[in-house]
């Protein structure tokens, strides 16, 4: 079957990382929509957090996205999650990418389109971020996930700067709140290293990020992961074409070093594009559990 010549990559992100049963029903939802290819999904029993890639013909890729919200609304109750990633609802995160004959504002539209229908029939307060941002404020995500979940019941209907640009500025315990956006291509990236010292991975993903005078294009967090006693450094490359692999593996390790610490393994969440691996291998990265089926290209052509 040929490749259509318009597609959108949609990676939405589910704050469930612990049963099968529920990820798998929110990726056959997805998938039961026309037009819709699902290539990739990964659950992270440490962040309790699920990631799930599929790409279509940008009009099947919000009826798709909004049934897979619908059903993450109907199995997760946020009340009861627990997880080492920052996570504002049960669905989390939406990015719409444009990968073949789509604009950036094509995406921004069906952000938009998802968002008001999200927020009208399910009740879900939506933040749009990145270039589908309404507000400046509101462009980088960890800026509209500040306060998290739990902050959402104590701002919500009281602070006007946290009104949705969707849905009801009321608290919703069940469901939380979602950001919706569209961005360009990200790779989601982790090192962790062989510490138990949660203080140097805070202290090198913020020598790295660029908020921080780090990296270019650059976002990390340093966080403890208990189910394997070690720290992790927890990045979003933004723009790997400015900030790859190579530089940013060499900074933490170097970083690391400094500090008397050695990094145990890396790991790539989700696919990836194949050019991210121009100046580096998989092996050099120390990349665990790496496939060929992680490359989007790969994937696409099957």
């Amino acid at each position: 079957m040929a490749i259509p010549n318009r597609l959108v990559e949609c990676v939405p992100n589910f704050s469930e990382g612990r049963r099968p049963e529920v990820v798998e029903k929110i990726v056959a939802a997805i998938a039961s929509v026309p037009r819709i290819k699902v290539l990739d999904e990964s659950m992270d029993m440490d962040h309790n957090r699920s990631v799930v890639t599929f790409v279509g013909e940008p009009d099947a890729t919000v009826d798709a996205m909004f049934r897979g919200m619908q059903t993450a609304a109907d199995l997760i109750d946020m009340a009861a999650h627990h997880g080492a990633h920052p996570r504002l609802g049960a669905t989390d995160v939406v990015p719409f990418v444009p990968l073949i004959g789509v604009t950036m504002e094509e995406c921004v539209i069906l952000a938009r389109r998802l968002g008001e229908m999200a927020g009208r029939v399910l009740g879900i307060p939506i933040y749009l971020y990145a270039e589908a941002a309404s507000r400046p404020e509101r462009r980088i995500l960890s800026d509209v996930r500040k306060g998290e979940y739990e902050g959402l019941k104590e701002d919500l209907g009281k602070k006007p700067e946290r009104t949705p640009d969707f849905g009801p500025d009321a608290f919703n315990a069940r469901s939380g709140a979602t950001a919706v956006g569209a961005r360009k291509p990200l790779i989601a990236y982790n090192i962790y290293l062989k510490t138990t010292d949660v203080k140097v991975a805070k202290g090198i993903a913020k020598a790295v990020r660029e908020r921080d005078g780090g990296l270019p294009k650059v976002q990390a967090l340093g966080l403890w992961i208990p189910e394997r006693s070690m720290a992790q450094v927890s990045m979003n490359l933004l723009d790997y074409r400015t900030t790859g692999f190579k530089t940013v593996f060499n900074e933490v390790t170097s970083r690391a070093e400094q500090a008397g610490v050695k990094v145990a393994e890396s790991e790539l969440i989700g696919l990836v594009p194949r050019d991210a691996f121009a100046e580096v291998s998989p092996e050099q990265l120390l990349l665990a559990g790496f496939t060929k089926n992680q490359i989007i290209e790969n994937r696409l052509e099957d």
